[in-house]
């Protein structure tokens, strides 16, 4: 039976999910029509526009994305502090450049003197009530899959579901099942074999941070380089690897402003910080170069052509968060069917899932495997 969404999401536990929802029977309804031949690739990019807009406005960050061809993945760090720090204004400013106001509120906007206490009272309750739905999971997820169905609905001149049903999410219960979910994401292109490589991997998040870091280090290699050319050498990411990236990035912007969401406001991807003093609310527990090193390696695992080890830096990574790099190429390949609404370790899952009063939750046996016994996690 399908759990309500309240017994899938707590934030005492964890801000991360991972949320995916596929095409309405899982229909090629994003990428190219075998029939037609047409492709309907930008819609592809009116999720990735409209997943990044609605982090602009909600307290909701992006960590990662994929949009396939019949559904899509993205990874969220719920920021609810950041939500109650909203003043009342903020709030109702958020609010209103997605849904229409209250009437009520307008008048509260105009002139709060005029307002009597019982008016001043059910408009703070509005108010609590738009706060609440700003760092909502549910309403996060419904802001970009309703739009998206309207939008493919009206563009076709027809009816009906373009969605299989509500979207799926699980919570991300420690930082191993973060970076694992994360490295998961950003490699479905590769792991479908729709793309060779991270850098053509159109779509995700992991093509938009090396194209963003590529950019970064040309601009400091430019301020350095008359002084020591050596100091400038890239040491994330290839040129050739930055250089296909951003070209393709760039692409992905014309698209963008060739179906009108390029004025749209839009949210940065959550930053990564592997420093241990990092707030898990501000930035990603690991390093954006240790990052690139363990999903580029484990790509190259994953194709046939290109069969090695992972790392001996990413093989440390994954030793320090509790998980088994023996097993990492099983864990990812597998990640999506051995766990349900949650990931993590075996303590982890048991603590959530004594959270919500279950007995059992999916996914002991295969952290039991994954998760190194001796780790205090």
């Amino acid at each position: 039976m399908t759990k309500a969404r309240s017994e899938q999401v707590d934030l005492d536990s964890t801000p991360f999910y991972h949320c995916y929802v596929r095409c309405v029977r899982r229909a090629f309804l994003c990428g190219d029509d075998h029939l037609t031949g047409e492709s309907y690739d930008h819609r592809k990019q009116w999720i990735v526009s409209r997943l990044k807009f609605l982090s602009y406005v909600y307290a909701i960050d992006i960590c990662a994305y994929a949009v396939m061809s019949n559904h899509y993945h993205v990874v969220l760090h719920v920021d609810k502090k950041r939500a109650e720090a909203w003043s009342d204004e903020e709030v109702v400013e958020r609010w209103m450049q997605l849904y229409k106001g209250d009437y009520v509120v307008d008048k509260w906007l105009q002139d709060k003197e005029a307002l009597s206490k019982p008016q001043l009272k059910v408009i703070q309750g509005i108010i609590n009530e738009w706060r609440l739905r700003l760092y909502s999971l549910e309403w996060f997820m419904r802001g970009v899959n309703e739009t998206i169905a309207r939008m493919a609905n009206a563009e076709e001149n027809c009816k009906g579901r373009f969605w299989e049903g509500r979207y799926k999410s699980q919570a991300l219960l420690d930082e191993a099942a973060l970076l694992s979910c994360m490295a998961y994401v950003d490699l479905n292109p590769v792991r479908a074999a729709m793309a060779g490589s991270l850098e053509t991997s159109d779509f995700t998040s992991i093509q938009q941070r090396i194209h963003e870091y590529g950019s970064r280090q040309k601009a400091i290699s430019s301020n350095i380089k008359s002084a020591n050319p050596n100091d400038a050498k890239d040491t994330a990411t290839s040129a050739k690897q930055t250089a296909t990236a951003t070209k393709r990035y760039k692409q992905k912007a014309e698209l963008e402003a060739d179906i009108g969401t390029d004025k749209l406001p839009k949210a940065e991807l959550m930053k990564f910080d592997g420093s241990s003093h990092t707030d898990i609310n501000t930035a990603l527990p690991f390093t954006l170069v240790d990052y690139f090193d363990l999903v580029d390696s484990t790509g190259r695992e994953l194709r046939a052509d290109k069969r090695g080890a992972i790392s001996k830096n990413s093989a440390r990574l994954l030793e320090s968060l509790g998980l088994n790099p023996d097993h990492w190429l099983e864990y990812i390949e597998q990640f999506g069917l051995r766990y349900a609404t949650g990931v993590g370790s075996v303590t982890k899952l048991a603590s959530f899932a004594g959270h919500f009063q279950q007995r059992w939750v999916k996914g002991v046996s295969a952290s039991s495997k994954f998760y190194q016994a001796h780790h205090p996690y």
